[in-house]
């Protein structure tokens, strides 16, 4: 069960840092595209960790939460 559980987690956290990044790229991408690498991961990550971990996956648990109530049978 503990597994079962990791994978969902890891599914989550996946389905809400793959668009996180994709739009921050295409919105700064380009500004930060001079800056050596490690200056862009750095700015990447100290960005997008703190929204996914307190809004991002909130919110897709919400959501999911909210679906399963809905698709509960009556």
């Amino acid at each position: 069960m503990k597994t079962k559980a990791r994978l969902l987690m890891s599914l989550k956290i996946w389905a809400v840092i793959y668009p996180s990044i994709t739009l921050f790229l295409f919105f700064f991408g380009q500004q930060l595209s001079s800056l050596p690498l490690y200056q862009r991961t750095f700015i990447l990550t100290i960005s997008l960790v703190p929204w996914m971990m307190f809004i991002g996956v909130p919110f897709l648990d919400l959501l999911i939460r909210r679906l399963s109530k809905n698709n509960m049978p009556k």
